[in-house]
């Protein structure tokens, strides 16, 4: 099968590949007809995550079609359509049974590492480095999916795939940062980011109560979009103090809950931190770019919440605990418990609530995704989400 395979860092290209096989009883094959890019892809493309190899498939926001299944798979049939969770669960262990999907025991065959960076390792996850289960992503003709009665979500209805594809991971990973941020009604909530996450952050926030939504970023078609479509307010951060406008736009208070949808690779904005951040991690001296998980936290009311969907990596410098502490915030983070949502987002798409697919800027045949990688990751030709068809 062709497949997008990593070969080191900038370094992404569509190869032929092994079909993938059931291992496990429990194992699906599904054969993809829509799958995407994802923001933290750009981690691995842009070294950011170790441990990742020379051939590794990459994605993890995938759809299509079961073609096989394995002898203990219930339910799920050939031919039936289905979405694809980036987190990959057992259904039963500890974590599971609390419905902390991503935190499950028993997914991540590589979980002595994770342990040794961690002190815990995380559930597997597909197409994101062997720290995180080596598994071959969905940016492929076809998948194998484990514990598979758990996982995929089945689409019964005839909705396109660009309106349910999204329930891989932007879509849950959205709601679940504004649900962690813990909004009561009427709460005024900043969102760092306008990128895909962001996107439906906004949208969920405004489903779970926010009386303001202010969105943060510097790309002028994203800041468009959460205008347009998110209905919210924005600060240019190229253009404005983020701090002295969030203060001066609540009355001197702050926002009442912050969220971090950006993550490990802020934007490099000028602030003596993200300065010395990217100096840091350009010299190979540092993992992350943190600027904007310090920023939310100084930002951030007195006694308010910070969420953070974004996806940091290793260890980050001056991480202002005292401000963190003093101010008695509350900080959530975690990659998304997607098995989690599925049943009540799918509900969502099907009442008409929202139709995520108004993210999508470019829709691109896989054999394109390596350029489409480069113009997504370089913010080109107003380029916000890439929906690929094997």
């Amino acid at each position: 099968m062709r497949a997008l395979c990593w070969h080191g860092k900038y370094d992404v290209r569509v190869d032929t590949v092994p079909d993938p096989v059931i291992q496990e009883p429990t194992d699906a094959i599904i054969k993809i007809t829509s799958t995407a890019i994802c923001g933290s892809d750009l981690h691995l493309f842009d070294g950011y995550q170790p441990t990742m190899k020379a051939g590794d498939v990459l994605g993890h926001e995938p759809m299509g079609i079961v073609v096989e299944v394995g002898s203990a798979v219930t339910k799920l049939k050939k031919g039936e359509r289905v979405v694809v969770p980036f987190v990959i669960a057992c259904g039963h262990c500890f974590f599971c049974s609390k419905t902390l999907f991503s935190c499950c025991d028993t997914t991540n065959p590589n979980a002595e590492a994770a342990r040794k960076l961690m002190g815990h390792s995380p559930a597997g996850l597909f197409g994101f480095s062997h720290l995180l289960g080596g598994y071959a992503g969905g940016q492929a003709e076809y998948l194998r999916v484990p514990h598979a009665d758990v996982g995929p979500i089945k689409i019964e209805s005839d909705l396109p795939d660009e309106k349910v594809l999204f329930l891989s991971d932007i879509f849950p990973t959205g709601y679940m940062a504004a649900e962690n941020a813990e909004i009561e009604s009427g709460d005024t909530v900043a969102v760092w980011g306008c990128g895909p996450v962001a996107q439906m952050t906004i949208q969920s926030c405004w489903m779970l109560g926010a009386g303001r939504v202010i969105a943060i970023d510097c790309v002028p078609e994203r800041l468009e979009m959460a205008r347009t479509r998110g209905r919210a307010e924005t600060i240019n951060f190229e253009e404005e103090d983020v701090y002295e406008r969030l203060i001066a736009m609540t009355q001197g208070r702050g926002p009442d809950r912050c969220i971090d949808a950006v993550g490990c690779e802020a934007h490099e904005t000028g602030a003596v931190d993200a300065v010395i951040d990217k100096v840091k991690a350009t010299l190979m001296l540092a993992t992350d770019r943190a600027h904007v998980i310090r920023q939310a936290i100084f930002c951030c009311r007195k006694g308010g919440t910070v969420s953070v969907p974004g996806v940091y990596v290793g260890m980050i410098d001056k991480f202002p605990f005292g401000g963190a502490m003093n101010k008695g915030l509350t900080i959530k983070a975690g990659q998304t418990h997607v098995q989690r949502y599925g049943k009540l987002l799918l509900e969502k798409i099907e009442a008409g609530e929202i139709d995520p697919s108004f993210v999508i800027t470019h829709r691109l045949p896989l054999e394109e995704a390596p350029g489409a990688y480069k113009t997504f990751r370089d913010k080109e030709d107003g380029c916000i989400k890439v929906v690929l068809t094997p």
